[in-house]
């Protein structure tokens, strides 16, 4: 049959140490797991890492396949000596994250050394997938819309974060290995609230406020957005309320979302009598207009 290096197969030496094999086959496993790795040939990618590692992880099976000697490499034929591989039992696949493989069997050299091999096949990888680290990481509208890099601490450790352009509250960023116990990081993302901003899907809506004569003869004003601020024109005859389309100027993404500029008149307070006479001089320029009919 022919002998296969499990050494070269996750990635290390015939000197590594435990934990160096342990950390090589997790990294590999979550690379190459079926269910992550969509990829031809993930999978038996994914079959021969958690046959290396369910020899090389065991003291018994690594020390009875490093008695094959330097001498054997991949490809060669190997005939183990009568009796080899006695008093392993039937083997166990391990792996990362549940993945069933129904009826795949381990390689005829693993069979052979350590007896009788999978039988039914892989029923079992749910181990050693560590449990994952939740936890929530609130940003600013500001980060979706432009991408940003936040550093954040766990545990006295310091992490590097990408936040993505266009995500949305309740999306997940996953860290890989940086959660408890090798296991993964998950950080579900929630907005902080803005002074300026109401979110809406992916739509923002910023209320600007214009003075009177502004609404009512139009003209140039500056309003805020995600990415700074712009100048828009403003229509002659505005009302309060009436809102203004900024065509993607909302959260990025496939449909990128709109901003909404909500106008709101505000009226100059009567400091002194000249202001009174101007506001009378108004009312009755506009003596026929009905604010409330």
């Amino acid at each position: 049959m022919e002998y296969k290096d499990y050494y070269k197969i996750l990635g290390v030496s015939r000197s590594a140490s435990a934990e160096e094999i342990k950390r090589a086959y997790r990294k590999l496993a979550r690379e190459f797991h079926p269910d992550k790795n969509k990829a031809m040939g993930a999978e038996d990618r994914f079959k021969e890492i958690n046959e290396a590692n369910e020899v090389l992880g065991d003291a018994d099976k690594r020390k009875a396949y490093d008695e094959l000697g330097a001498n054997w490499k991949a490809g060669q034929q190997f005939t183990p000596p009568p009796g080899w591989g006695g008093g392993f039992g039937r083997a166990r696949g391990r792996g990362a994250g549940g993945f069933s493989g129904g009826g795949a069997d381990f390689s005829d050299f693993f069979s052979q050394m350590f007896g009788g091999g999978m039988g039914g096949g892989f029923q079992d990888f749910g181990e050693p997938s560590a449990p994952d680290t939740r936890a929530r990481l609130t940003i600013a509208l500001e980060d979706s819309y432009a991408g940003a890099e936040r550093q954040i601490s766990l545990g006295g450790r310091s992490l590097k974060v990408r936040i993505p352009q266009g995500v949305t509250s309740g999306q997940t960023i996953r860290l890989a290995g940086q959660g408890s116990q090798g296991g993964d990081l998950l950080l579900e993302l929630e907005f902080a609230a803005h002074p300026q901003f109401k979110l809406e899907g992916r739509d923002i809506t910023a209320t600007v406020n214009v003075a009177p004569w502004e609404a009512a003869l139009g003209g140039k004003i500056e309003v805020p957005t995600l990415g700074g601020t712009v100048e828009i024109s403003l229509p002659a005859n505005s009302r309060s309320g009436q809102k203004l389309r900024l065509k993607n100027r909302g959260l990025p993404g496939k449909s990128p979302g709109d901003q909404f500029v909500a106008l709101q008149i505000v009226v100059p307070p009567v400091g002194n009598d000249a202001d009174r006479q101007v506001f009378e001089d108004m009312a009755k320029h506009f003596a026929e207009f009905k604010p409330r009919s």
